[in-house]
């Protein structure tokens, strides 16, 4: 990506409004009262809805996620189209996912009298609720309260794509890089690197949005791990959840509430029986629980600092014990 110059910056500045005015079709009103203009529909906060209004900064999340001219782009949370436009240059086609049909309006008046027209499909509606079509990237400026439902549909998505550029609040962003021993680290950690590769490619402040989050924003890439990791997703985010439910506390005291030793006793009869398997005469949960964490050297270890091959090597030796999370 080509070095952007101090100059080049203060001009994407002055230019941010006019960028936002050309998204809605150059709707703009004074207002009697101070001269302040407003731009096409008002945005629903409560739907995640800031718009990205700086240029430079909607070119370089595309230039992040290389797309090419033979791909298919998912784009999720278009808005007025800011980075639509962009993705349109590049590639194939772009499936851009709309819950505002006011939005999605907007965004079919801004493309459909210009040369990539007809590349452009709008998906209506709730994302979460929509079985996506093939692509190849995803690019999403993402409503906040979407992010981690987004990012597992993403995961599970079939076939596996090449890579997703996506926007969140930088604490979110943070905690999808956490390591172990950050402050930050956790299951959404631990989940999402064990089934991509994730890195932070550029923090953005809030007064590249219209209008402004309260907190500040950034940008991630995720490429899928290929050919994914041979193990059931049920299965270990089952054991997450346990151990990172407090994941300061020593690994036996997570495991020794009720609650969890009886799903799990609940868990290992069902395996059982399905398995033809003998259940022994003196089995004991919590004897055969405490048991597996102590064989693998981890019973003074703490959810917080473990890293991603000693809660697989903790998952696998569950499983050969028969108990098992999902």
């Amino acid at each position: 990506m080509p070095k952007v110059t101090v100059r080049q910056l203060k001009k994407a500045t002055a230019e941010s409004d006019g960028f936002l005015d050309s998204a809605t079709g150059g709707n703009a009103d004074k207002k009697k009262d101070g001269g302040s203009r407003h731009f096409g529909p008002l945005f629903n906060k409560d739907l995640g809805q800031h718009i990205l209004k700086n240029p430079l900064v909607a070119t370089s999340i595309v230039d992040k996620a290389g797309v090419k001219a033979t791909d298919t782009v998912v784009e999720v949370g278009p808005g007025t189209g800011n980075l639509t436009v962009r993705i349109l240059e590049r590639a194939k086609k772009v499936v851009a996912c709309e819950a505002d049909p006011r939005l999605a309006a907007e965004l079919t008046k801004r493309v459909q009298s210009g040369p990539h027209a007809r590349k452009l499909e709008i998906l209506h509606g709730d994302v979460m609720k929509k079985t996506l079509p093939y692509f190849d990237v995803c690019i999403s400026n993402t409503p906040y309260q979407i992010s981690s439902p987004l990012v597992f549909k993403l995961l599970e998505h079939r076939p596996l794509f090449r890579c997703a550029v996506l926007m969140f609040q930088l604490e979110f962003a943070l905690r999808l890089i956490a390591q172990p021993g950050s402050t930050l680290y956790c299951r959404l950690s631990v989940n999402v690197q064990l089934f991509s590769k994730v890195e932070l490619v550029m923090k953005v402040n809030k007064n590249n949005f219209k209008p402004p989050p309260k907190v500040e924003s950034a940008v991630v890439r995720i490429e899928p791990a290929s050919p994914p990791p041979p193990v059931s997703f049920q299965e270990w985010d089952g054991l997450m959840r346990i151990i990172f439910n407090r994941k300061h506390k020593i690994l036996p005291s997570n495991f020794k509430t009720r609650t969890v030793m009886s799903m799990l006793e609940q868990n290992y009869k069902t395996y059982c029986a399905l398995n033809n398997l003998i259940i022994p005469d003196d089995f004991d949960i919590k004897d055969t629980v405490l048991g597996v964490i102590d064989s693998v050297g981890l019973s003074e270890a703490r959810a917080a600092t473990l890293e991603q091959h000693e809660l697989l090597k903790l998952l696998y030796t569950f499983n050969q014990a028969h108990i098992h999370f999902s």
